[in-house]
């Protein structure tokens, strides 16, 4: 009974205030009361409830008693059928003997369409918790590993004020409108852990501004369907390759203006420019050994961490599957292009002639050549002679000698041969085809013991070097150049006369990904195979260097993991996946920022967004994107209004009075 009525019969005289008219009289272990039946009906509800909560093991206070009056008389709003004992005894979170729980039954729906919803919109006045719960969500899913990381946000200016006018650095200006966010961190989570998870990306805590920062210079490459544009070209609709190789459509195109920029270069040779702000799919060795998921980081974050002691820390993905690409009609087969790159002469001088100590590729070029004989002139040469047919005049040109016109190759020499755009950008078995030609001819595999074999390719042409590492890249693979000059080189021996080296040499060391046969000839493909294939491509980011300030410009994708495939076949994204993101403050955001961070939405992610519209800080003229969004979005499948009132504000009472006369003062004027 002590804990029913509360010390010094506290919990009794509240009851007793809030029913003047009703007779309520304790004796011993019982309780009575007489007046209006109404009444006496709530007091005995009023009862019940009260144990159902004090059996939890949770004390009553006074305001409690109060909130539960409240609902039991509908005066939230919400008609007398709660229950305050359900709203009362859901725990949200618990941390250092402190537990985190609604207190009203509005606050405990709010909570729960944060479970049941996507994007959760938490509209009402000050102090009524919309924050506070949404923070105690977000750890509890953290900590639930329901999402892999929290991002709370809020507008930087708020009441007229300009950051750039007041004094101290930049993180000492933002830092007093991010106050009241720390400030719940420190009460939900042990404080010496918060700047680990700071600092290792796990809670971000950033200005609104920051993000809409994460993107590129407009003038960065973007792969798409028909070849690689300019992402500051793209506008929304446009398709774009994705990390499984198919295309994906842009959903939002969002420039930046200035921004700092920096230069992510990869181990493998591939770099691509970005902000500091831009976000990438990471792993570390850990990570993988212990089967962990993908993390997800930003360019600043990893600056001055690239190095788990003498090895790279951060493994990106590669392509799950070669880039789809249309197919197109080409004027002569790939594979025998990939074999007359690599060791045909293609001067024009003379007949084409096609080299090899493998009879082998003479007859699978024959094969692929029609209307072409592919003749012995000696024991490694080859010439390609026309089909004469019945009729034929000795003027008609050699079918060989025609596709490589139109190719723009006739001419070329070993220096300067290149791959053709039409091939380059042609379906993939177009482009895994002319790769196995080439590595036929001037490829082999490298078999070492007890390891995996590695794909050695060579050529002079700096030209066709880069058109094969695109071909290994486009396929999931990765491909590593090295350069041998050819001043100082000793002359070598062909055929036993000495050969004296005119031109750089470029040795590409190639992985291709498991299911990608590098090679047709049968000795080649058979050591391959034989060595337990090329292993697994890897490629780690080998260093993040500043490269000045361009316009820059973000963009989202459609694709399941976001990622879009950008310069040297390079995977990044913009959208923030598996993450608890909240809006605060969202009265003080346009339009314009409101439609921006709603895209930002990632798959597995939650958003919940708190404002109270009455106090909406913008200048005059600019109207608040949190007030208009509610017309927009107010059909939308899996986005929730929840709304809160005075009768909500969990503060000093008086916070809740000075509200409700805040609203009649409105109503006088028609404001």
């Amino acid at each position: 009974m002590v804990t029913v009525l509360g010390s010094g019969d506290a919990l009794l005289r509240v009851i007793e205030t809030a029913f003047p008219a009703t007779d309520i009289h304790v004796r011993g272990n019982e309780i009575a009361a007489t007046g209006d039946e109404a009444e006496v009906r709530l007091v005995q509800r009023l009862f019940d409830e009260m144990m159902i909560v004090l059996r939890t093991g949770q004390p009553l206070t006074e305001d409690a008693v109060e909130r539960s009056i409240a609902m039991l008389r509908g005066e939230d709003g919400t008609g007398g059928d709660a229950s305050p004992a359900q709203v009362l005894t859901q725990n949200i979170l618990s941390n250092r003997g402190k537990t985190i729980r609604p207190k009203t039954l509005n606050q405990k729906l709010y909570v729960d369409a944060i479970d049941q919803h996507t994007v959760v919109f938490g509209i009402g006045p000050a102090g009524t918790g919309k924050t506070y719960l949404a923070m105690a969500k977000a750890v509890q899913a953290l900590q639930a590993k329901q999402v892999s990381r929290i991002i709370l946000t809020r507008p930087a200016v708020e009441a007229g004020e300009r950051l750039g006018f007041l004094p101290g650095t930049l993180y000492e200006k933002i830092d007093p409108y991010l106050r009241p966010l720390y400030d719940a961190l420190h009460d939900m989570l042990d404080p010496d852990s918060i700047p680990r998870l700071l600092s290792a990306g796990t809670i971000e805590v950033a200005p609104l501004a920051y993000m809409r920062g994460r993107a590129q210079p407009v003038f960065t490459k973007v792969l798409t369907p028909d070849g690689f544009r300019p992402i500051g070209e793209l506008r929304v609709g446009d398709l774009v390759v994705g990390s499984n190789g198919e295309p994906t459509p842009v959903l939002g195109v969002y420039p930046q203006g200035q921004k700092d920029i920096y230069r992510l270069s990869a181990q493998d040779g591939s770099s691509t420019l970005c902000c500091g702000d831009h976000l990438w799919t990471v792993r570390t060795a850990a990570d993988r050994r212990r089967n962990k998921p993908w993390r997800v980081l930003e360019t600043k974050e990893m600056i001055g961490r690239l190095r788990a002691a003498h090895a790279r820390r951060y493994e990106l993905p590669l392509l799950s599957a070669p880039v789809s690409l249309p197919e197109r009609e080409v004027p002569m087969d790939p594979y025998a292009l990939g074999l007359l790159l690599g060791d045909g002469c293609l001067t024009g001088r003379t007949t084409p002639s096609f080299s090899t100590d493998d009879p082998e590729l003479a007859v699978a070029l024959e094969s692929a050549l029609p209307g072409v004989e592919v003749r012995r002139k000696n024991r490694a040469d080859f010439t390609l002679n026309r089909v004469r047919e019945p009729g034929d005049v000795i003027t008609l040109e050699n079918p060989v000698t025609g596709a490589l016109r139109a190719l723009g190759l006739l001419g070329t020499r070993s220096s300067t041969k290149f791959v053709p755009d039409d091939y380059l950008r042609n379906a993939a078995p177009v482009r895994l085809a002319l790769l196995q030609g080439l590595l036929d001819s001037d490829g082999g595999p490298v078999t070492q013991a007890g390891r995996t074999c590695r794909i050695e390719y060579t050529t002079t042409s700096a030209a066709l070097r880069d058109g094969v590492i695109a071909l290994v890249r486009s396929l999931g693979g990765v491909a590593y150049s090295h350069r041998r000059a050819a001043e100082g080189r000793p002359p070598g021996t062909a055929r036993g006369r000495r050969v004296v080296h005119r031109h750089d040499a470029y040795t590409l060391d190639i992985r291709l990904p498991e299911g990608v046969a590098p090679f047709r000839l049968a000795r080649k493909l058979h050591a391959y195979t034989a060595a337990g294939g090329g292993g697994r491509p890897m490629r780690f980011i080998d260093s993040i260097e500043p490269a000045g300030r361009a316009e820059a410009v973000c963009i989202q994708v459609a694709a399941a993991d976001s990622l879009y495939v950008t310069e040297d076949y390079l995977l990044t994204h913009n959208t923030l996946n598996d993450a608890f993101i909240i809006l605060d403050e969202a009265q003080n955001t346009n339009p314009e920022q409101m439609k921006m961070f709603l895209t930002r939405l990632g798959f597995e992610s939650k958003i919940v967004i708190t404002g109270d519209v009455t106090q909406v800080d913008l200048p005059s003229g600019t109207k608040s994107g949190l007030r208009q969004v509610q017309e927009i979005l107010a059909d939308v499948d899996d986005v929730h209004f929840a709304r809160l009132t005075s009768h909500d504000v969990v503060r000093h009472k008086l916070v809740g009075r000075i509200v409700d006369a805040y609203d009649r003062y409105d109503d006088r004027h028609g404001k």
